[in-house]
């Protein structure tokens, strides 16, 4: 039985070595492939993504503590404070805070002393992305807030409280639209700006000469270097960069010219617009309605504070270089000189005005409906005749006179540093009626021209500009806001005016204030002056007129050191009623200020009947 037996067994040993040749040769094969892909994996992780691990690894070890710095401060051109800086205290996260087991608790605990809901938090660290320092959460802390956050230490890891400087404006509202404000940066900017250095949080001019001059005022940013442990605690500071202020910078603002034109249009809604008429060096711009502008400094701007800065009236627009206008009689200066330059018009021309004139079927009246006799250019100038100065655009023609409105600087910038908030206006020409009406230009285009309505829309600034060029003996401006050594004809063009036209236009704008529509400006109180009014018809709605007033002012007559150009918005009335006692108040706020014992106002009693009528002449 058991012979029988054996070869069985035999046979089952055979089988189980069938194939035992292959076997090891398949492990190896196996073995090396497994080998080959371990190494060249780590030859990937260590070549390839080396320098990415070793920062990773590095970024868990070693991390950066920002150091905010100083936005420079401003100051106006005798060295006043207009913007400085002030240091309230800011909460700050670690950038992965949120993906840890722990913000389970910190997060609910910080959004309630806080009140900021813990997804908005959360956003914000996810924007900074995972290789970004500190993360600032809130700023601006009360001190409850911080007496809060010192209690609950213990939960509230990763939480960080710093210093950091804010923005202040002194002053408020009185030079909302010359300084602008900061806020901070937005996605849409940090896009845009990542490359120059911004991060998140940041804060940024927004408009303003914040703004225009944001890479001189922001300064360069430090910090701390700082070694960790597993934790997260700081062992050891590793190097340290100072943070670097931005500069300052001196403004051609006069803060006393500023304010007395702030004061000066209280209650209503337009624009005053001072400059040096040499050089286009501006001693103030005021625009209204205006705005605070610490009240975006604040950490969250209140229903109250939003409403502040909202509105049919739009306070944060800047009107003097951001809205346009028909000039209106103002304009008479272009059509003056267009008239004398063009040779058909002699310095002794001397017009028949009339109640109204009819052109082309068309008829355009006087202002006063009855006209003023024979009239010259100064003449016509000084009353504001309409129908002289339809003659002169009727007589100049369309072309011409589109020329000088051009040369005069209109229909485009003028070269402020607010490129960005600058509008350029509207000068009609032929081309243009011919794209809207698919009409050409007429006699009466130019007629409504030549009295500053019809399609013209200019904006103050430019208006101001304007009134430079007979002010200074010919030269057009480049308004500028930041003060420097430079001569004046840097900061100036001729426009080759004729010596003949430019002594009519003085004549004829020191009229206007001894002998005609702005006699306001007549007093003891100040030097000799020149100027002109100006009423555009306007619609404040569809169903109530109210008309636009314009004045523009030179002074000293005779050496023009200062021009202050009025504007009231719909207020109804006339340039010489309205505006010009406005252009008073800044002007005798500068040469009080300027020569107190010459210009003062006195109080005898033998000069009290002269003051009376001056300030009847105010009234009306």
């Amino acid at each position: 039985m058991t012979l029988l037996q054996r070869p069985q067994l035999a046979s089952k040993k055979d089988i189980r070595t069938v194939g035992q040749g292959f076997q090891p040769l398949f492990f190896i094969i196996f073995t090396l492939l497994m080998i080959m892909g371990i190494g060249a994996r780590l030859l990937y992780l260590q070549i390839v993504e080396g320098a990415n691990h070793r920062k990773r690894a590095e970024a868990n070890r070693i991390r950066m503590i920002p150091k905010q710095p100083e936005r420079g401060n401003i100051f106006d051109r005798n060295g006043k404070l207009l913007a400085t800086t002030r240091y309230p205290r800011s909460v700050y996260l670690w950038p992965m805070a949120h993906t840890k087991p722990s913000w389970s608790v910190v997060g609910p605990r910080l959004s309630k002393v806080l009140n900021i809901p813990v997804e908005e938090m959360e956003k914000k660290l996810e924007e900074a992305g995972s290789n970004s320092s500190l993360v600032r959460i809130a700023r601006d802390l009360n001190e409850a807030e911080i007496t809060a956050l010192k209690e609950y230490t213990n939960e509230l890891k990763d939480v960080e409280i710093h210093t950091e400087a804010v923005r202040y404006y002194p002053h408020g509202k009185e030079l909302a639209h010359v300084l602008g404000y900061t806020r901070e940066i937005t996605p849409q900017q940090l896009k845009q700006k990542k490359q120059e250095g911004y991060r998140s949080g940041d804060m940024i001019g927004q408009m303003g000469v914040e703004k225009a001059y944001e890479q001189l005022l922001r300064g360069e940013w430090g910090g701390q270097q700082v070694e960790v442990d597993g934790k997260g605690r700081p062992i050891r500071v590793l190097g340290e960069k100072q943070a670097k202020a931005g500069s300052d910078i001196h403004l051609t603002i006069d803060l006393n010219v500023q304010k007395a034109a702030q004061k000066a249009l209280t209650g209503r809604n337009g624009v005053i617009v001072a400059l040096n008429p040499n050089n286009g060096a501006v001693l103030a711009m005021v625009s209204h309605p205006t705005f605070d502008p610490n009240i975006f400094s604040k950490r969250r701007v209140s229903k109250k504070d939003w409403e502040s800065v909202q509105g049919e009236n739009h306070p944060l627009l800047n009107r003097a270089v951001s809205s346009v206008f028909p000039p209106a009689s103002t304009f008479k200066i272009v059509t003056a000189t267009a008239g004398l330059e063009s040779g058909k018009f002699s310095p002794d021309t001397v017009l028949q005005t009339y109640g109204s004139m009819t052109v082309g079927g068309v008829t355009f009246a006087e202002w006063n409906h009855a006209g003023f006799g024979p009239l010259g250019f100064t003449g016509a100038l000084a009353m504001s005749s309409d129908t002289f100065f339809y003659q002169i655009g009727r007589g100049v023609g369309g072309p011409s006179l589109i020329e000088w409105t051009r040369k005069y600087g209109f229909g485009q910038k003028t070269g402020i540093e607010f490129t960005t908030e600058e509008t350029i206006g509207h000068v009609p020409d032929e081309g243009w009626k011919q794209r809207m009406w698919k009409i050409p230009w007429t006699v009466g285009d130019s007629i409504n021209m030549s009295i500053g309505q019809g399609a013209l829309q200019t904006t103050p600034l430019q208006v101001a500009v304007m009134f430079c060029v007979p002010a200074n003996g010919g030269y057009r401006v480049k308004p500028h806001l930041l003060k420097d050594h430079e001569e004046s004809k840097s900061w100036r063009e001729s426009l080759d005016i004729k010596p003949s036209t430019i002594k009519i236009l003085r004549e004829g704008l020191r009229k206007v204030i001894t002998e005609g529509t702005g006699k306001a400006l007549n007093v003891s109180t100040l030097p000799p002056i020149s100027g002109k009014s100006g009423t555009a018809e306007a619609w404040k709605n569809h169903r109530v007129k109210a008309n636009h007033a314009w004045f523009g002012a030179y002074a000293p007559s005779y050496k023009p050191e200062i021009l202050v150009l009025a504007f009231a918005e719909h207020s109804g009335g006339g340039g010489g009623s309205v505006a010009a006692p406005i252009v008073l108040q800044v002007m005798e706020e500068y040469f009080q200020k300027k020569s107190p014992n010459r210009y003062h106002k006195a109080d005898t009693e033998v000069s009290k009947p002269r003051t009376q009528i001056s300030r009847m002449r105010r009234r009306n």
